[in-house]
């Protein structure tokens, strides 16, 4: 195959481009516009069955999400006929840490328009809607996006900004080609990273029985917590050589990191100690599960409980499995206070006074080895399915801007 000729390019970041393609200005080429503030708008005005006025989170989805969208009346939509939106249109996320946020107009199954946090992209006849939005979707696109953040507080992309990014610009056949190829492409990608999700969901649901196997299998002595473990208040002292902790799906382990979290000159004195063998409880998610019993000597601050034991009756493997089961979750969401579920804190007044059984040592040590099999093999899946999302992440994102950029020519593989 002749190799397809090249010419370089004052495209930032692009030191060549197809030597039959151009170099565009976004805003020559397409009609880009935004409501701002929506006239004092507020949610009060939202009704049942008017038109939906799409936000961030409705365009975040593959598919438009039109039925998740607030509504506004139709005297509200008709204030601004510039933002009703049409087939082909290109809706692009331009304030907050979502800038860059992408979809378009496929189908519109009835009229719509978009909040003040969105802009309308509407291409010209020469520029193909679908390229557009893979364009924007692009590495290539949204590296730009992020050196033209803007504002005060609030990141903003302007929309003077917008109609100044160059593109590169293919024949307008070309531009279906390269469209068609990622819809494609994209698609399988997006459907084995569906699969692998759902994977994950029934991995998850799988690990929680086997984690519920422990509270019906432990047969024991009923003890409160307050009994087995004392919360310790032993500070940290900034002279010993010790190693930071981090919660990771709520396992208390050594940090990878070697910088200076949690070791900073001015907050390290006022972090707790942490031996093996200690339960360590973060106060605000211990209804989600993050706690456990640490294998590290360490630190952490003062939104966790430090509880260590006060014998030897549990097994540190044990312990860590039981207090961290389904049931025991549920324990702790029904101590926790606060006003809503964000703001819930566990107290040890409060989780002391639970109830575990204590099994005799063998029996421990026989259901632990049991169940940590099954949870290793379960693990091993869940990073498999891991590994194959984040790698299929990469190759979308990649697939995408080599073909926008020319790097790919589709032409080919049409």
């Amino acid at each position: 195959m002749t190799a397809r000729p090249m010419r370089t390019t004052s495209l930032e970041w692009l030191t060549e481009i197809p030597a039959d393609w151009e170099e565009r200005d976004l805003g020559r080429e397409a009609w880009v516009r935004a409501r701002l503030g929506w006239k004092g708008l507020t949610a009060d005005e939202y009704v049942d069955y008017g038109m939906p006025m799409l936000a961030t989170p409705d365009i975040k989805t593959p598919h438009i999400a039109y039925h998740a969208a607030n509504r506004i009346s139709t005297a509200r939509y008709d204030e601004s006929p510039e933002i009703k939106l049409r087939n082909g249109d290109v809706l692009l996320t331009k304030d907050g840490s979502t800038i860059g946020t992408v979809n378009i107009v496929r189908r519109l199954p009835e009229p719509a328009t978009v909040n003040g946090s969105i802009a309308v992209l509407t291409p010209t006849t020469d520029l193909d809607g679908r390229f557009l939005y893979w364009f924007i979707a692009s590495g290539y696109a949204q590296a730009t996006f992020e050196r033209l953040r803007g504002g005060m507080g609030v990141p903003h992309l302007f929309q003077r900004d917008i109609n100044r990014i160059r593109l590169p610009f293919p024949p307008h056949g070309e531009q279906r080609l390269i469209a068609d190829y990622l819809d494609r492409e994209t698609a399988q990608i997006d459907e084995l990273v569906v699969e692998q999700r759902r994977l994950i969901a029934l991995l998850a649901e799988r690990r929680r029985s086997v984690l519920d196997e422990i509270t019906s299998e432990a047969v024991g002595d009923l003890v409160k917590l307050k009994y087995l473990f004392a919360p310790s208040s032993e500070a940290n002292f900034p002279e010993e050589e010790v190693l930071s902790v981090y919660r990771d799906y709520g396992v208390i382990s050594k940090s990878s990191r070697d910088d200076n979290f949690n070791r900073t000159p001015e907050n390290v004195a006022r972090y707790l100690l942490v031996r093996p063998g200690d339960l360590v409880v973060n106060r605000m998610k211990a209804w989600q599960g993050s706690l456990g019993i640490s294998s590290h000597r360490g630190i952490v601050s003062g939104d966790y409980e430090v509880a260590r034991p006060l014998s030897d009756r549990l097994h540190p493997r044990f312990a860590h499995l039981f207090l961290r089961s389904p049931k025991m979750i549920g324990e702790y969401a029904i101590r926790s206070t606060g006003i809503r579920p964000f703001q819930w804190r566990l107290y040890w007044d409060q989780m002391g006074e639970i109830l575990v059984p204590v099994p005799p040592s063998d029996a421990q040590e026989k259901l632990v080895e049991r169940l940590e099999v099954q949870i290793a093999g379960i693990d091993a899946l869940l990073a498999e399915a891991e590994r194959l999302i984040e790698l299929g992440t990469e190759r979308r994102s990649a697939l995408i801007t080599a073909a926008v950029t020319g790097q790919i020519d589709v032409r080919s593989v049409a």
